[in-house]
């Protein structure tokens, strides 16, 4: 047997043997599943232990799941007010940039993994999640379709007043879905620093420029 496979089957071992005098409780189950975690991962190259630390939305997100039940109304909206106050707003007063870099953006699933470099530019992997241009026919459906996603919210022009609601919505969204929903699976791109300022400029004009074929 691999022997930091066996290492990490410690913890489970342990819980077995200690039921045979008690029951274990939960939060034995979730230390010994965070020891399997530590034991088992292994820091190669920018991928390093510290992706194993939950902050407080993860935690109540993954206990609430785990007891099959919504998280409290009140815990939720605190997560939501404190990611609300990590998104950060275009330095430059800009909110849309090129559709055609943000389609590659959305495309490519580069990035973050022990095999790229931390000057590996990372990818949104938008379509792994969500249908998008109807000139891809690959992609997932754990996310809404986004397909004229500002036609179908009136942006007629996203640099105006009358746009302004919807193209800040989608950028705080995109940069922190849990500020709007404290369980969201989205990644949160620009709060983790998976995709830049100019890349979030991008993707915003897919989705929002009427010349993007997202709108068409």
């Amino acid at each position: 047997m691999n022997k930091t496979f066996a290492l990490a089957l410690l913890p489970v071992a342990a819980i077995a043997l200690s039921a045979c005098t008690s029951s274990p409780s939960a939060a034995d189950y979730d230390k010994a599943t965070a020891d399997i975690l530590k034991n088992s991962f292994q820091e190669r190259g920018i991928a390093k232990l510290d992706r194993l630390v939950q902050d407080d939305a993860n935690r109540e997100c993954a206990a609430a799941d785990v007891a099959g039940k919504p998280i409290d109304a009140a815990v939720a909206k605190a997560i939501e007010a404190a990611n609300m106050k990590t998104v950060k707003w275009p330095t430059d007063g800009k909110f849309i940039g090129d559709w055609k870099e943000g389609e590659k953006i959305a495309q490519s699933g580069r990035g973050l993994t022990w095999t790229d470099t931390a000057t590996t530019a990372n990818g949104g992997n938008c379509y792994n999640c969500h249908q998008i241009s109807k000139e891809e026919i690959s992609f997932g459906t754990l996310g809404p379709s986004l397909y004229n996603y500002g036609k179908l919210r009136g942006v007629t022009d996203p640099n105006s007043a009358g746009g302004k609601a919807i193209v800040e919505y989608t950028w705080g969204k995109l940069w922190n879905a849990r500020a709007y929903n404290a369980c969201s699976q989205m990644p949160r791109v620009g709060h983790m620093a998976i995709l830049n300022q100019k890349q979030l400029q991008d993707v915003m004009a897919l989705l929002l420029d009427p010349a993007s074929p997202v709108n068409k």
